[in-house]
């Protein structure tokens, strides 16, 4: 049996548990291709226009799963991963956007409902259906379970100290990077860890000898102290950890600049950023928004970009003057 994978949406954020969940249960997993102009293509055709690109990209991968002869696509239903707070509706609703997209796909797709009390979404309860979609034992999918989250939680400790997500996935050996300015990157993982949708932006930053660090890399207990700051949180899981991932940034020395990548048409992300636009001044830490879409050209990216590092820089320069400055007239 193959099941197939997009690779976009929170697949940069559970593909390890995924892939280790089905073939402890023997059962091959399938990806789709890197997202790319004709995946890109294909989703903005098929898709609602209204719809945020994320969601167009993910029909884009539906479509590439389609044409690898799968036994089934693996999509499944996010609803909330907190008490109290829920997923992006697009994510609840996801399994049936995409059965209304295409004809005679019902079959083909696999899903289950995601409730959990935080970001381990191991629980057997919510799997108990596939025993006989699948037909597998129940003493297998538990073992199966317990293997995925334990792969699951080595990959979190491996990112949580500072290995970002696409080399945790793609590579052997997996590197460090310094730099002379340190960026906290902020965005859901698919904008920040999407290449082709962002055009390569971490790659980018760093051959600009400038240090990432992502929402990803903080400890939940962190992003969880600086979210409690706020009287109301937001209503959606990952806009809250982008935002106590963003206040926690704007208090650490070792930040110098923030970014926030944001897909064009996202509800959640249009309440957050007056937020962390105003907040983010008081702090005096720049912060800038880059804003994706299906029309989105690498020289707009890449000119902003350079804008952006070369204030930082000057920035930071001219506060070392002054600590100096200040330090010799103390000594004197």
């Amino acid at each position: 049996m193959k099941i197939g994978i997009p690779k976009a949406l929170l697949y940069y954020y559970y593909f390890p548990f995924w892939d280790v969940l089905f073939k402890e249960l023997g059962i091959e997993t399938v990806l789709s291709e890197d997202t790319s102009k004709v995946i890109l293509d294909l989703g903005v055709k098929k898709a609602v226009p209204e719809i945020c690109v994320p969601m167009k990209v993910y029909t884009g991968h539906i479509i590439n799963l389609l044409d690898k002869n799968v036994d089934y696509i693996y999509i499944p239903r996010f609803v909330s991963l907190s008490k109290g707070t829920f997923m992006c509706p697009k994510f609840m609703g996801l399994p049936d956007m995409i059965k209304g997209l295409f004809d005679d796909i019902d079959d083909k797709i696999l899903t289950n409902s995601i409730i959990s009390k935080d970001d381990d979404i191991s629980d057997f309860k919510i799997y108990k259906d596939f025993i006989v979609r699948l037909g597998v034992s129940k003493y297998d999918l538990k073992k199966a379970l317990k293997r995925a989250r334990e792969e699951w939680l080595s990959f979190r400790k491996l990112n949580k100290k500072g290995f970002d997500i696409n080399e945790l996935l793609d590579e052997d050996t997996p590197q460090k990077y310094d730099g002379d300015i340190t960026i906290g990157l902020l965005g859901y993982v698919y904008n920040v860890y999407d290449r082709f949708m962002n055009m390569d932006l971490i790659n980018t930053l760093r051959k600009m000898n400038v240090k990432i660090i992502t929402f990803d890399m903080l400890d939940e207990k962190l992003i969880k102290k600086y979210q409690s700051r706020f009287k109301k949180e937001m209503f959606w899981e990952f806009t809250n950890k982008i935002m106590g991932a963003a206040y926690n940034f704007m208090e650490m020395d070792i930040i110098d600049g923030i970014i926030q990548i944001s897909a064009f048409g996202c509800g959640s992300d249009s309440i957050l950023e007056p937020f962390l636009s105003i907040d983010s001044e008081n702090a005096k830490k720049p912060y800038m928004i880059l804003r994706i879409d299906e029309q989105t050209g690498e020289s707009h990216i890449l000119t902003r970009i350079e804008a952006f590092i070369d204030l930082v820089r000057i920035k930071k320069q001219k506060l070392k003057r002054v600590k100096v400055e200040n330090t010799s007239e103390g000594v004197i």
